[in-house]
């Protein structure tokens, strides 16, 4: 068994149980989304997780504002595209930031969709072919700024079990979207008691079922899609009936928590009682509150955040 590294057990320390899971930043402008981390870490999450588009913000970059308006959160790119960067590129901005914020940045890589590549006209490869080819060639790369105290985490965006045999042979653990309880159960079991697992929770907080479901369906039908993650519900059992028309209903709640705090908050503790070691919660929600900040504060202190031990979660 892979024993947990003093890198991985510090990151997971200082991360805590539940962070924000963030998908519609690249739609706000900057001083509102120094406003949102500050806050999100006045509230006690404890650690950032941004995505990277075509289009949007370059994942680094945004990266470097989040912990210029943050004082001790984390923040951890899901994902950083492989195919945007070299890994060279990507060792020395990992590195350059963790100088900059030391013990306050994890890297999160991803092979991403094809449907995303061709957007911009870039070729798409093997995903597990390609990311060990990329994490070679970072071990491998050079250079020539401090290095950190500790050498950054790496995790990796896993859904099936070869890349999770991936993340847990040649990075620091993995982080996963669009999963259920039982896909994190399994996961930690194929990853072993070592590595980092980060799963994703997308939430919809509010009293009225129709209408979260309706959000949350809006959210499930934008990805169903996606080759990669048609393959990966199918793979947790979903069926074509589930898939079609937008999502069931069952699809639908299997992947987004809707209802009150209370109900969300057993969601996530049944990630938590599965094996991970922190569950990074997506808010869904109207466009006038992207940063989904009016979930975030209603459910921080049903999760027990701020309490050295979350109580509600534990």
């Amino acid at each position: 068994m892979n024993a947990r590294t003093p890198a991985v057990a510090g990151a997971a320390a200082r991360i805590g149980p539940v962070g924000v899971w963030w998908g519609s930043h690249d739609r706000v402008p900057a001083d509102q989304v120094r406003a949102a981390a500050a806050e999100a870490e006045r509230l006690g999450y404890g650690a950032l997780w941004i995505g990277e588009a075509p289009g949007g913000r370059e994942v680094f970059t945004h990266a470097a504002l989040l912990l210029d308006a943050t004082r001790h959160i984390t923040v951890a790119p899901a994902i950083a595209n492989i195919w945007l960067r070299d890994p060279t590129a990507a060792r020395s901005a990992a590195a350059a930031l963790t100088d900059a914020h030391p013990q306050r940045f994890i890297l999160g890589l991803g092979a991403s969709h094809a449907a995303a590549l061709e957007l911009i006209g870039r070729p798409y490869g093997k995903p597990l072919t390609a990311m060990r080819a990329y994490l070679k060639a970072m071990a491998d790369s050079w250079y020539a700024g401090p290095e950190p105290d500790q050498p950054v985490p790496v995790v990796l965006a896993a859904l099936r079990t070869r890349m999770q045999e991936l993340a847990r042979d040649a990075a620091d653990g993995m982080h996963s979207c669009f999963v259920t309880p039982e896909h994190t159960a399994a996961a930690r079991a194929t990853l072993g008691p070592g590595p980092l697992l980060v799963p994703e929770q997308a939430v919809v907080v509010g009293s009225d079922r129709e209408r979260a479901r309706r959000t949350a369906r809006r959210h499930v039908a934008s990805r169903l899609g996606l080759t990669h993650y048609v393959r990966h519900l199918k793979a947790m059992g979903f069926t074509d009936d589930d898939l079609a028309d937008g999502g069931s209903d069952h699809l639908v709640d299997a992947l987004v928590a809707t209802g009150d705090e209370e109900t969300v908050t057993r969601r996530v503790r049944a990630h938590l009682d599965a094996g991970a070691d922190h569950v990074a919660v997506h808010p869904l929600g109207h466009r006038a509150d992207r940063a989904g900040l009016e979930q975030l504060r209603a459910l921080a202190p049903v999760l027990g955040l701020g309490d050295p031990k979350p109580a509600s979660i534990s």
